[in-house]
Protein backbone atom coordinates (compact mmCIF):
# COMPACT_ATOMS: atom_id res chain seq x y z
CA UNK A 1 0.00 0.00 0.00
CA UNK A 2 3.30 2.19 -0.10
CA UNK A 3 3.28 4.68 -2.99
CA UNK A 4 -0.36 3.98 -4.68
CA UNK A 5 -3.39 5.94 -3.55
CA UNK A 6 -5.43 4.68 -1.07
CA UNK A 7 -8.79 3.92 -1.17
CA UNK A 8 -9.78 5.08 2.31
CA UNK A 9 -13.07 3.73 4.10
CA UNK A 10 -13.70 6.60 6.77
CA UNK A 11 -11.35 8.85 8.59
CA UNK A 12 -10.42 10.53 11.19
CA UNK A 13 -7.69 12.56 13.35
CA UNK A 14 -6.12 9.63 15.48
CA UNK A 15 -6.72 5.62 15.57
CA UNK A 16 -5.69 3.94 18.56
CA UNK A 17 -4.60 0.63 18.31
CA UNK A 18 -5.59 -1.53 21.64
CA UNK A 19 -8.10 -0.64 24.62
CA UNK A 20 -5.76 -1.16 27.79
CA UNK A 21 -5.32 1.26 30.39
CA UNK A 22 -2.62 3.40 28.69
CA UNK A 23 -4.21 3.15 25.02
CA UNK A 24 -7.33 4.70 26.45
CA UNK A 25 -5.65 7.44 28.87
CA UNK A 26 -4.14 8.19 25.02
CA UNK A 27 -7.77 7.80 23.53
CA UNK A 28 -9.00 9.98 26.11
CA UNK A 29 -6.73 13.14 26.00
CA UNK A 30 -6.99 13.08 22.14
CA UNK A 31 -10.33 13.73 22.04
CA UNK A 32 -10.94 15.73 24.88
CA UNK A 33 -8.16 17.83 22.95
CA UNK A 34 -10.57 18.06 19.99
CA UNK A 35 -9.18 15.21 18.10
CA UNK A 36 -11.72 12.80 16.45
CA UNK A 37 -10.20 9.37 18.14
CA UNK A 38 -11.26 5.45 17.38
CA UNK A 39 -10.06 2.91 19.35
CA UNK A 40 -9.84 -0.29 17.74
CA UNK A 41 -9.99 -3.67 19.51
CA UNK A 42 -8.76 -7.04 18.51
CA UNK A 43 -10.78 -9.21 21.54
CA UNK A 44 -14.61 -9.09 22.16
CA UNK A 45 -13.29 -6.99 25.71
CA UNK A 46 -12.08 -3.71 26.57
CA UNK A 47 -9.16 -3.55 28.91
CA UNK A 48 -6.35 -5.66 27.81
CA UNK A 49 -3.70 -7.14 29.87
CA UNK A 50 -4.66 -4.19 32.51
CA UNK A 51 -8.38 -5.71 33.51
CA UNK A 52 -6.67 -8.64 34.96
CA UNK A 53 -4.30 -6.14 36.70
CA UNK A 54 -3.67 -4.37 40.09
CA UNK A 55 -3.72 -1.80 38.51
CA UNK A 56 -1.57 0.55 39.90
CA UNK A 57 0.90 3.32 38.36
CA UNK A 58 4.45 4.08 39.53
CA UNK A 59 4.32 7.67 39.05
CA UNK A 60 6.70 9.86 41.57
CA UNK A 61 5.54 12.94 42.81
CA UNK A 62 1.87 13.69 41.69
CA UNK A 63 -0.86 14.76 43.48
CA UNK A 64 -2.20 11.16 45.16
CA UNK A 65 1.12 11.42 46.84
CA UNK A 66 0.92 14.75 47.51
CA UNK A 67 -2.25 14.86 49.16
CA UNK A 68 -0.90 12.81 52.19
CA UNK A 69 1.48 14.60 52.43
CA UNK A 70 4.42 12.71 50.73
CA UNK A 71 7.84 14.45 50.67
CA UNK A 72 9.69 12.70 47.66
CA UNK A 73 10.90 14.87 45.23
CA UNK A 74 11.49 14.28 41.27
CA UNK A 75 15.33 14.63 41.74
CA UNK A 76 15.29 11.98 44.32
CA UNK A 77 13.22 9.29 41.94
CA UNK A 78 15.53 10.53 39.20
CA UNK A 79 18.31 9.03 40.93
CA UNK A 80 16.75 6.02 41.94
CA UNK A 81 15.35 5.55 38.84
CA UNK A 82 18.51 6.30 37.06
CA UNK A 83 20.55 3.87 39.75
CA UNK A 84 18.21 0.96 38.63
CA UNK A 85 17.79 1.51 35.00
CA UNK A 86 21.06 2.56 34.14
CA UNK A 87 22.19 3.32 30.45
CA UNK A 88 20.20 0.57 28.75
CA UNK A 89 17.76 3.06 27.39
CA UNK A 90 17.96 6.34 26.24
CA UNK A 91 17.89 9.72 28.53
CA UNK A 92 15.16 11.30 26.71
CA UNK A 93 12.98 8.55 27.18
CA UNK A 94 13.47 7.95 30.73
CA UNK A 95 13.33 11.58 31.84
CA UNK A 96 10.25 11.94 29.48
CA UNK A 97 8.38 9.63 31.86
CA UNK A 98 10.46 10.77 34.80
CA UNK A 99 9.05 14.49 34.03
CA UNK A 100 5.25 13.75 32.69
CA UNK A 101 3.79 11.07 35.43
CA UNK A 102 2.61 14.09 37.83
CA UNK A 103 1.18 15.63 34.73
CA UNK A 104 -0.47 13.19 33.12
CA UNK A 105 -2.34 12.81 36.61
CA UNK A 106 -3.49 15.94 36.62
CA UNK A 107 -5.16 15.54 33.29
CA UNK A 108 -6.69 12.37 34.54
CA UNK A 109 -8.18 13.70 37.93
CA UNK A 110 -9.72 16.73 36.13
CA UNK A 111 -12.36 14.10 34.66
CA UNK A 112 -14.98 13.31 36.81
CA UNK A 113 -15.02 9.54 36.53
CA UNK A 114 -11.30 9.15 37.27
CA UNK A 115 -10.08 8.95 41.06
CA UNK A 116 -6.65 8.19 42.68
CA UNK A 117 -5.58 6.89 45.90
CA UNK A 118 -2.08 5.85 46.86
CA UNK A 119 -1.46 2.13 47.87
CA UNK A 120 2.06 2.16 49.69
CA UNK A 121 4.43 -0.20 47.98
CA UNK A 122 7.99 -0.69 48.45
CA UNK A 123 10.15 0.26 45.41
CA UNK A 124 11.41 -3.37 44.08
CA UNK A 125 15.30 -2.38 44.44
CA UNK A 126 15.54 -1.36 48.06
CA UNK A 127 18.59 -0.92 48.62
CA UNK A 128 19.00 1.55 45.08
CA UNK A 129 19.50 5.46 45.87
CA UNK A 130 16.45 7.03 47.12
CA UNK A 131 14.53 3.50 47.33
CA UNK A 132 11.43 4.57 48.94
CA UNK A 133 9.90 1.87 51.35
CA UNK A 134 6.61 3.68 50.71
CA UNK A 135 6.96 3.50 47.09
CA UNK A 136 6.13 5.58 44.68
CA UNK A 137 2.39 3.65 43.49
CA UNK A 138 -0.62 4.90 42.97
CA UNK A 139 -4.01 2.83 42.15
CA UNK A 140 -7.62 3.82 40.54
CA UNK A 141 -10.61 4.48 43.53
CA UNK A 142 -12.66 1.44 43.99
CA UNK A 143 -15.66 1.45 41.76
CA UNK A 144 -19.24 0.58 42.18
CA UNK A 145 -20.65 -1.73 39.55
CA UNK A 146 -23.81 -0.16 39.67
CA UNK A 147 -22.29 2.69 38.40
CA UNK A 148 -20.40 1.36 35.25
CA UNK A 149 -24.01 0.16 34.46
CA UNK A 150 -24.16 -1.70 30.27
CA UNK A 151 -20.20 -1.01 30.18
CA UNK A 152 -19.86 -3.94 32.61
CA UNK A 153 -20.30 -6.48 29.54
CA UNK A 154 -17.95 -5.26 27.29
CA UNK A 155 -14.96 -5.37 29.91
CA UNK A 156 -13.00 -7.64 30.51
CA UNK A 157 -13.21 -9.83 33.45
CA UNK A 158 -10.39 -10.37 35.95
CA UNK A 159 -8.37 -14.03 34.94
CA UNK A 160 -9.96 -16.31 38.32
CA UNK A 161 -13.68 -15.29 35.99
CA UNK A 162 -12.09 -16.23 32.53
CA UNK A 163 -10.16 -19.14 33.67
CA UNK A 164 -11.98 -20.98 36.26
CA UNK A 165 -15.79 -19.83 36.06
CA UNK A 166 -15.22 -17.74 39.42
CA UNK A 167 -18.24 -15.23 40.28
CA UNK A 168 -18.30 -11.72 38.96
CA UNK A 169 -16.59 -9.45 42.01
CA UNK A 170 -19.58 -7.37 43.78
CA UNK A 171 -17.06 -4.39 43.37
CA UNK A 172 -14.61 -3.01 40.69
CA UNK A 173 -11.43 -2.67 42.11
CA UNK A 174 -7.17 -2.42 41.02
CA UNK A 175 -7.57 -2.97 36.66
CA UNK A 176 -10.99 -3.14 36.91
CA UNK A 177 -11.81 -0.07 38.47
CA UNK A 178 -9.26 1.62 36.67
CA UNK A 179 -10.65 0.68 32.82
CA UNK A 180 -14.21 0.61 34.33
CA UNK A 181 -13.43 4.27 34.95
CA UNK A 182 -11.87 5.28 31.86
CA UNK A 183 -14.55 3.86 29.91
CA UNK A 184 -17.20 5.86 31.82
CA UNK A 185 -14.86 9.19 30.84
CA UNK A 186 -14.46 7.98 27.03
CA UNK A 187 -19.01 7.41 26.90
CA UNK A 188 -18.65 11.21 27.83
CA UNK A 189 -16.41 12.17 24.85
CA UNK A 190 -18.30 12.80 21.43
CA UNK A 191 -15.00 12.59 19.37
CA UNK A 192 -13.87 9.35 21.16
CA UNK A 193 -15.25 5.51 19.81
CA UNK A 194 -14.83 2.23 20.75
CA UNK A 195 -14.96 -0.88 18.59
CA UNK A 196 -15.12 -4.45 19.74
CA UNK A 197 -13.96 -7.31 17.54
CA UNK A 198 -11.54 -4.83 15.15
CA UNK A 199 -8.68 -6.26 14.52
CA UNK A 200 -5.35 -4.70 13.59
CA UNK A 201 -3.75 -5.44 10.59
CA UNK A 202 -1.29 -3.08 8.92
CA UNK A 203 0.15 0.58 8.94
CA UNK A 204 -0.66 2.97 5.82
CA UNK A 205 2.11 4.37 4.39
CA UNK A 206 2.25 7.07 2.36
CA UNK A 207 5.58 9.33 1.23
CA UNK A 208 7.37 7.60 4.10
CA UNK A 209 4.50 8.79 6.95
CA UNK A 210 1.84 6.32 8.50
CA UNK A 211 -1.26 8.22 7.11
CA UNK A 212 -3.87 4.95 8.77
CA UNK A 213 -4.24 1.19 9.58
CA UNK A 214 -6.17 -1.50 7.98
CA UNK A 215 -8.01 -3.45 10.20
CA UNK A 216 -10.46 -6.09 9.88
CA UNK A 217 -14.66 -5.06 9.78
CA UNK A 218 -16.72 -8.32 10.36
CA UNK A 219 -13.75 -10.58 8.42
CA UNK A 220 -13.06 -7.96 5.95
CA UNK A 221 -10.43 -5.05 5.40
CA UNK A 222 -11.16 -1.54 6.64
CA UNK A 223 -9.09 1.00 5.74
CA UNK A 224 -9.09 4.24 8.20
CA UNK A 225 -7.42 7.66 7.78
CA UNK A 226 -5.57 9.17 10.74
CA UNK A 227 -5.13 12.57 9.72
CA UNK A 228 -2.85 13.25 13.20
CA UNK A 229 -1.44 9.60 13.67
CA UNK A 230 -1.58 6.28 15.36
CA UNK A 231 -0.73 4.97 18.60
CA UNK A 232 0.49 1.33 19.25
CA UNK A 233 -0.93 0.44 22.66
CA UNK A 234 -1.84 -2.73 21.41
CA UNK A 235 0.03 -5.02 24.49
CA UNK A 236 3.36 -7.22 23.65
CA UNK A 237 3.88 -10.43 21.97
CA UNK A 238 3.72 -13.01 24.90
CA UNK A 239 0.77 -15.38 22.80
CA UNK A 240 2.70 -14.98 19.45
CA UNK A 241 4.45 -18.74 20.00
CA UNK A 242 6.59 -17.47 16.78
CA UNK A 243 7.57 -14.19 17.54
CA UNK A 244 8.73 -15.30 21.08
CA UNK A 245 11.31 -18.53 19.47
CA UNK A 246 12.82 -15.77 17.30
CA UNK A 247 13.49 -13.32 19.77
CA UNK A 248 14.79 -15.76 22.89
CA UNK A 249 12.27 -14.99 25.14
CA UNK A 250 12.55 -17.31 28.25
CA UNK A 251 9.25 -19.47 29.20
CA UNK A 252 6.34 -20.66 27.18
CA UNK A 253 2.88 -19.33 26.66
CA UNK A 254 1.38 -21.26 29.23
CA UNK A 255 2.64 -19.26 31.67
CA UNK A 256 2.11 -15.71 30.93
CA UNK A 257 -0.90 -13.88 31.83
CA UNK A 258 -1.15 -11.50 28.71
CA UNK A 259 -4.52 -10.74 27.49
CA UNK A 260 -5.85 -12.83 24.93
CA UNK A 261 -5.23 -10.64 21.89
CA UNK A 262 -1.45 -10.09 22.50
CA UNK A 263 -0.06 -11.67 19.49
CA UNK A 264 2.54 -8.41 18.89
CA UNK A 265 1.01 -7.67 15.40
CA UNK A 266 1.41 -3.77 16.04
CA UNK A 267 5.29 -4.76 16.72
CA UNK A 268 5.85 -7.01 13.98
CA UNK A 269 3.88 -4.45 11.26
CA UNK A 270 6.16 -1.89 12.75
CA UNK A 271 9.34 -3.68 12.20
CA UNK A 272 7.79 -4.43 8.23
CA UNK A 273 8.13 -1.08 7.54
CA UNK A 274 11.23 -0.10 8.55
CA UNK A 275 10.76 0.46 12.59
CA UNK A 276 13.49 -0.09 14.91
CA UNK A 277 12.86 -2.31 17.83
CA UNK A 278 14.74 -3.03 21.40
CA UNK A 279 14.98 -5.55 24.16
CA UNK A 280 12.87 -7.71 22.51
CA UNK A 281 13.87 -10.79 24.52
CA UNK A 282 12.41 -9.36 27.50
CA UNK A 283 9.18 -9.33 29.54
CA UNK A 284 8.08 -8.66 32.99
CA UNK A 285 9.00 -11.65 34.96
CA UNK A 286 7.73 -14.01 37.76
CA UNK A 287 7.67 -17.40 39.46
CA UNK A 288 4.72 -19.06 38.23
CA UNK A 289 2.92 -21.57 40.71
CA UNK A 290 1.50 -24.51 38.18
CA UNK A 291 -2.08 -25.22 38.06
CA UNK A 292 -3.45 -28.58 37.30
CA UNK A 293 -4.31 -26.99 33.59
CA UNK A 294 -0.24 -27.19 33.32
CA UNK A 295 -0.86 -22.98 32.92
CA UNK A 296 2.19 -21.15 35.74
CA UNK A 297 0.73 -18.00 36.60
CA UNK A 298 2.27 -14.98 37.94
CA UNK A 299 2.52 -15.51 41.57
CA UNK A 300 4.20 -13.28 44.08
CA UNK A 301 3.32 -12.78 48.33
CA UNK A 302 5.66 -15.84 49.66
CA UNK A 303 5.19 -16.09 53.63
CA UNK A 304 7.38 -18.97 53.72
CA UNK A 305 9.30 -21.83 51.76
CA UNK A 306 12.43 -21.98 49.99
CA UNK A 307 12.98 -22.89 46.36
CA UNK A 308 15.32 -25.45 45.40
CA UNK A 309 17.22 -26.28 42.25
CA UNK A 310 17.91 -29.61 39.94
CA UNK A 311 20.58 -30.25 43.19
CA UNK A 312 18.32 -29.43 45.78
CA UNK A 313 19.72 -26.04 46.47
CA UNK A 314 18.44 -22.52 47.20
CA UNK A 315 19.60 -20.39 44.17
CA UNK A 316 18.19 -16.59 45.25
CA UNK A 317 15.96 -14.59 47.34
CA UNK A 318 12.51 -16.05 47.45
CA UNK A 319 11.29 -12.99 48.75
CA UNK A 320 12.54 -10.76 46.18
CA UNK A 321 10.56 -8.32 43.80
CA UNK A 322 8.98 -10.81 41.42
CA UNK A 323 10.13 -9.58 38.14
CA UNK A 324 14.18 -9.97 40.22
CA UNK A 325 13.55 -13.34 41.35
CA UNK A 326 12.35 -14.41 38.09
CA UNK A 327 15.17 -13.44 36.48
CA UNK A 328 17.22 -15.29 38.87
CA UNK A 329 15.16 -18.34 37.92
CA UNK A 330 15.51 -17.54 34.10
CA UNK A 331 19.58 -17.11 35.12
CA UNK A 332 19.55 -20.39 37.33
CA UNK A 333 17.97 -22.59 33.90
CA UNK A 334 20.89 -21.08 31.54
CA UNK A 335 23.49 -22.38 34.18
CA UNK A 336 22.19 -25.75 33.96
CA UNK A 337 21.16 -25.57 37.46
CA UNK A 338 17.50 -25.68 37.52
CA UNK A 339 14.78 -27.71 35.60
CA UNK A 340 11.46 -26.60 35.55
CA UNK A 341 9.72 -27.49 37.23
CA UNK A 342 11.16 -26.40 39.86
CA UNK A 343 9.88 -26.81 43.73
CA UNK A 344 8.76 -24.59 46.74
CA UNK A 345 9.87 -26.79 50.24
CA UNK A 346 8.13 -26.04 52.95
CA UNK A 347 6.38 -27.51 56.06
CA UNK A 348 3.01 -27.49 57.62
CA UNK A 349 3.36 -25.22 60.36
CA UNK A 350 0.79 -22.93 58.80
CA UNK A 351 -0.83 -25.68 56.90
CA UNK A 352 -0.49 -28.18 53.60
CA UNK A 353 -1.23 -25.40 50.99
CA UNK A 354 1.83 -23.18 49.22
CA UNK A 355 2.68 -19.96 51.74
CA UNK A 356 1.65 -17.99 48.23
CA UNK A 357 -0.87 -14.90 48.77
CA UNK A 358 -1.10 -13.72 45.35
CA UNK A 359 -1.33 -16.78 42.53
CA UNK A 360 -3.62 -14.72 40.58
CA UNK A 361 -5.50 -17.68 40.22
CA UNK A 362 -7.27 -19.08 43.04
CA UNK A 363 -5.78 -22.50 44.49
CA UNK A 364 -8.50 -25.28 43.29
CA UNK A 365 -8.53 -28.67 45.64
CA UNK A 366 -5.37 -29.96 46.65
CA UNK A 367 -6.21 -33.15 45.01
CA UNK A 368 -6.50 -32.26 41.45
CA UNK A 369 -2.40 -30.81 42.04
CA UNK A 370 -1.05 -34.13 43.57
CA UNK A 371 -2.68 -35.99 40.01
CA UNK A 372 -1.05 -33.53 37.53
CA UNK A 373 1.88 -34.43 39.95
CA UNK A 374 2.06 -30.74 41.21
CA UNK A 375 2.12 -31.25 44.90
CA UNK A 376 4.72 -33.97 47.06
CA UNK A 377 4.63 -34.53 50.30
CA UNK A 378 6.64 -36.94 52.53
CA UNK A 379 7.26 -37.35 56.35
CA UNK A 380 11.14 -36.57 55.89
CA UNK A 381 13.02 -33.92 54.20
CA UNK A 382 15.14 -36.78 52.50
CA UNK A 383 11.83 -38.42 51.80
CA UNK A 384 10.74 -35.51 49.98
CA UNK A 385 13.68 -35.30 48.08
CA UNK A 386 12.64 -38.57 46.19
CA UNK A 387 9.26 -37.28 45.51
CA UNK A 388 10.89 -34.66 43.90
CA UNK A 389 14.31 -35.67 42.44
CA UNK A 390 16.59 -34.00 44.06
CA UNK A 391 20.02 -35.56 45.72
CA UNK A 392 18.57 -35.80 49.68
CA UNK A 393 21.52 -35.25 51.02
CA UNK A 394 22.16 -31.11 49.46
CA UNK A 395 18.74 -31.08 50.24
CA UNK A 396 18.53 -32.39 53.97
CA UNK A 397 21.78 -30.12 54.42
CA UNK A 398 19.93 -26.67 52.43
CA UNK A 399 17.10 -27.04 54.96
CA UNK A 400 19.36 -27.05 57.68
CA UNK A 401 21.28 -24.47 56.39
CA UNK A 402 18.37 -22.51 56.45
CA UNK A 403 16.63 -22.95 59.43
CA UNK A 404 20.07 -21.80 60.74
CA UNK A 405 19.36 -18.55 59.48
CA UNK A 406 15.94 -18.50 60.52
CA UNK A 407 17.34 -19.22 63.74
CA UNK A 408 19.77 -16.71 63.57
CA UNK A 409 17.82 -13.71 61.82
CA UNK A 410 20.19 -13.70 58.93
CA UNK A 411 19.92 -14.89 55.27
CA UNK A 412 23.85 -15.16 54.88
CA UNK A 413 23.40 -16.55 51.54
CA UNK A 414 20.48 -14.26 49.60
CA UNK A 415 19.70 -11.72 52.45
CA UNK A 416 16.17 -12.59 52.19
CA UNK A 417 14.26 -10.11 54.49
CA UNK A 418 17.15 -7.29 53.65
CA UNK A 419 14.92 -5.00 51.81
CA UNK A 420 11.51 -3.08 52.63
CA UNK A 421 9.83 -5.34 49.94
CA UNK A 422 10.79 -9.13 51.69
CA UNK A 423 9.10 -7.68 54.54
CA UNK A 424 5.96 -6.44 52.91
CA UNK A 425 3.55 -9.66 53.08
CA UNK A 426 4.44 -10.86 56.57
CA UNK A 427 2.07 -8.46 58.65
CA UNK A 428 1.69 -5.01 59.64
CA UNK A 429 5.23 -3.89 60.67
CA UNK A 430 6.82 -6.46 58.08
CA UNK A 431 7.93 -9.20 60.49
CA UNK A 432 10.69 -11.47 58.63
CA UNK A 433 10.95 -13.85 55.96
CA UNK A 434 12.88 -16.13 57.36
CA UNK A 435 10.53 -19.14 58.12
CA UNK A 436 12.17 -22.57 59.30
CA UNK A 437 10.87 -25.60 57.83
CA UNK A 438 10.49 -27.96 60.86
CA UNK A 439 7.37 -29.76 60.85
CA UNK A 440 6.49 -32.42 59.40
CA UNK A 441 4.74 -33.85 57.49
CA UNK A 442 7.01 -31.77 54.36
CA UNK A 443 5.94 -30.15 50.84
CA UNK A 444 6.90 -29.00 47.76
CA UNK A 445 4.70 -26.85 45.15
CA UNK A 446 5.82 -27.07 41.70
CA UNK A 447 6.66 -23.77 39.74
CA UNK A 448 7.81 -22.39 36.52
CA UNK A 449 8.58 -18.81 34.67
CA UNK A 450 5.51 -16.57 34.42
CA UNK A 451 5.44 -13.16 32.56
CA UNK A 452 3.09 -10.34 32.81
CA UNK A 453 3.81 -9.83 29.09
CA UNK A 454 6.15 -9.00 26.47
CA UNK A 455 8.44 -5.69 27.07
CA UNK A 456 10.61 -5.46 24.00
CA UNK A 457 9.19 -3.41 20.90
CA UNK A 458 8.93 -0.57 19.07
CA UNK A 459 11.97 2.21 19.91
CA UNK A 460 10.45 5.51 20.34
CA UNK A 461 12.36 9.22 21.64
CA UNK A 462 10.72 11.00 24.63
CA UNK A 463 7.21 12.13 22.57
CA UNK A 464 6.82 8.81 22.30
CA UNK A 465 7.08 8.86 18.02
CA UNK A 466 8.15 5.11 16.88
CA UNK A 467 12.24 5.29 15.49
CA UNK A 468 13.76 4.07 12.67
CA UNK A 469 17.07 2.72 12.84
CA UNK A 470 19.16 6.02 12.08
CA UNK A 471 16.88 7.37 15.06
CA UNK A 472 14.70 9.40 12.67
CA UNK A 473 10.57 9.65 13.31
CA UNK A 474 8.33 7.97 11.18
CA UNK A 475 5.65 10.63 10.90
CA UNK A 476 2.41 10.01 12.16
CA UNK A 477 3.58 6.68 14.01
CA UNK A 478 3.19 6.36 18.10
CA UNK A 479 3.67 3.65 20.45
CA UNK A 480 3.31 3.33 24.31
CA UNK A 481 3.03 0.35 26.61
CA UNK A 482 4.27 -3.14 25.94
CA UNK A 483 4.24 -2.10 22.09
CA UNK A 484 7.07 -0.26 23.03
CA UNK A 485 10.32 -1.04 24.19
CA UNK A 486 10.11 -0.19 27.60
CA UNK A 487 11.42 3.03 29.10
CA UNK A 488 12.57 1.19 31.99
CA UNK A 489 14.86 -1.58 29.94
CA UNK A 490 16.04 -4.59 31.66
CA UNK A 491 14.53 -3.64 34.80
CA UNK A 492 11.63 -3.50 36.86
CA UNK A 493 11.52 -0.39 39.02
CA UNK A 494 8.69 -0.55 41.23
CA UNK A 495 5.12 -2.13 41.11
CA UNK A 496 2.95 0.10 38.05
CA UNK A 497 5.49 0.85 36.31
CA UNK A 498 4.75 -1.02 33.31
CA UNK A 499 0.60 0.71 33.58
CA UNK A 500 1.95 4.22 34.69
CA UNK A 501 4.47 3.90 32.06
CA UNK A 502 2.30 3.13 29.04
CA UNK A 503 -0.63 5.94 30.21
CA UNK A 504 2.62 8.35 30.56
CA UNK A 505 3.82 7.71 26.94
CA UNK A 506 0.16 7.03 25.45
CA UNK A 507 -0.45 10.69 26.72
CA UNK A 508 2.34 11.98 25.45
CA UNK A 509 1.75 10.77 21.93
CA UNK A 510 -1.81 12.31 21.94
CA UNK A 511 -0.17 15.79 23.21
CA UNK A 512 2.18 15.94 20.19
CA UNK A 513 -0.73 14.88 18.04
CA UNK A 514 -2.38 17.93 19.56
CA UNK A 515 0.09 20.41 19.63
CA UNK A 516 0.18 19.87 15.50
CA UNK A 517 -3.14 21.22 14.77
CA UNK A 518 -3.13 24.42 13.54
CA UNK A 519 -3.65 27.50 15.25
CA UNK A 520 -6.30 30.21 15.69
Amino acid sequence: MMGSPVDWNEECDVLVIGSGGGALVGALAAAKGGLNTIVVEATDRFGGTTAYSGGGMWLPCNAALKRIGDDDTLDDAREYYRAVVGDRTLREVQDAFLDNGARMLDFLEQDPHLEFVVYPWPDYYGKAAKARAGGRHICPANLAVDTLGDLRNVLRPVLPVERIGAPLPEELEAGQALIGRLLLALRDQPRAELRLETPFEDYVVEDGAVTGVVVRKQGQPWRIRARRGVLAAAGGFERNAEMRSRFGVPGEISGCVGAPGNFGRAIAAGMEIGADVDLMGEAWWSPGILHPDGRATFSLGFTGGIFVDANGERFANESAAYDRLGREIIKAEEDGRLTRPFWMVYDSSAGIEPPVIFPTVPLVEREAYVAAGYRKQADSIEGLAAEIGVPADRLAATVARWNGFCDAGKDADFDRGGEAYDRFFMGEGGGSPLVPIKAGPFHAAAFSISDLGTKGGLRTDGKARVLRGDGTPIRGLYAAGNSMAAASGQTYPGGGNPIGSCAVFSWLAASDMIAALPQD
